[in-house]
């Protein structure tokens, strides 16, 4: 029964990590995007949206290159003492950030450009700094943006497959997370157990998306 639970602990403790990483790092992110005129900006929201359309395996590939012994990444970290990240969970949490990354920047930055600039605008004649004007009046109006990303990476990280499995391989305990199990059950033509995790995942997400939608138009 452990080794049962322990890909569905591990996948949350992966999303967890993941999402949380993502909001801190991808809201500065978000705001720049919304806000900046420089001419670059297509260029970096480009590189931010490339896992949409970029087949995981393709990016789990060149993050294995990157960060195993070989690689520039690899030889930093093992030059640092800490070994390789691939086939290890930092590794899995390096590759769920990049690959979850636009699902969670892009609702963030369409939140931000929706409020225009009248609210900051009013903020600033009001003697509010930039710092005070960003977390006083855009994180408020921004709330529902950062709802739908938090949700949506969270999500996104649960069901992922391909990039856990290029970077991280299949390592009980460490690596091996529910897409990886189900596939695993479905090889050994295990099929009840496989169906009990499928059919987790297809309620899980069911449940995570509809309350979405409810808290959205709560909020709104």
């Amino acid at each position: 029964m452990e080794a049962y639970w322990e890909p569905v602990w591990l996948t949350l403790k992966l999303a967890a990590v993941t999402t949380l990483i993502l909001l801190v790092a991808g809201t500065p992110l978000a705001w720049w995007l919304a806000k900046s005129r420089n001419w670059w900006r297509d260029l970096i929201g480009s590189l931010v949206a490339l896992p949409l359309v970029l087949p995981p395996t393709v990016l789990g590939f060149y993050l294995l290159l990157l960060l195993g012994p070989a690689g520039p990444i690899g030889r930093l970290t093992q030059g640092l003492g800490w070994g390789t990240l691939a086939f290890t969970f930092p590794g899995l949490v390096v590759g769920s950030v990049l690959y979850s990354l636009p699902f969670v920047v892009q609702p963030i930055r369409n939140a931000f450009e929706a409020l225009g600039e009248r609210p900051l605008e009013v903020a600033a004649t009001l003697r509010a700094s930039p710092v005070q004007r960003f977390f006083d009046v855009a994180l408020p109006l921004a709330r529902s943006g950062f709802l739908t990303g938090a949700v949506l990476g969270f999500a996104h990280t649960v069901g992922e497959f391909g990039v856990v499995l290029m970077i991280g391989g299949n390592i009980p305990g460490e690596t091996k997370v529910l897409s990886v199990a189900i596939y695993d059950h479905v090889e050994a033509l295990e099929w009840g157990q496989a169906h009990w995790l499928a059919g987790g995942m297809l309620l899980f997400s069911f449940v995570v998306i509809f309350a979405m939608y409810r808290m959205e138009k709560r909020w709104r």
